[in-house]
């Protein structure tokens, strides 16, 4: 009973879910990594696997806003696929998904 109160619980106050992000931008690109506030901006935290061209990666994000950009061989770079950037506070926009 008690594990069923909890599950219950956990679907009145939202869950996580499932978000797909990709890359496609520069499909010669060796390394790239999705980074953002649900990584605390770490930029090695998430590495994305290539698929075809493009890369991609599947996160379980907390409903909400979430800012975020890809770490591409070195640079940052936003979602051009992205429908809302924002400035970032350092001279550069983020890319914006809503859970």
């Amino acid at each position: 009973m008690k594990e069923s109160s909890q599950a219950a619980m956990g679907k009145k106050m939202g869950s996580n879910s499932a978000k797909m992000f990709a890359y496609s931008a520069n499909p010669n690109a060796r390394q790239v990594y999705l980074v953002g506030d649900f990584t605390d901006w770490n930029p090695t935290a998430l590495p994305m696997s290539k698929q075809g061209e493009k890369f991609v990666k599947r996160v379980q994000l907390q409903p909400g806003e979430h800012q975020y950009k890809f770490f591409v061989d070195g640079e940052w770079q936003t979602d051009p696929a992205a429908e809302i950037q924002v400035p970032n506070g350092v001279g550069s926009m983020n890319s914006v998904v809503k859970v």
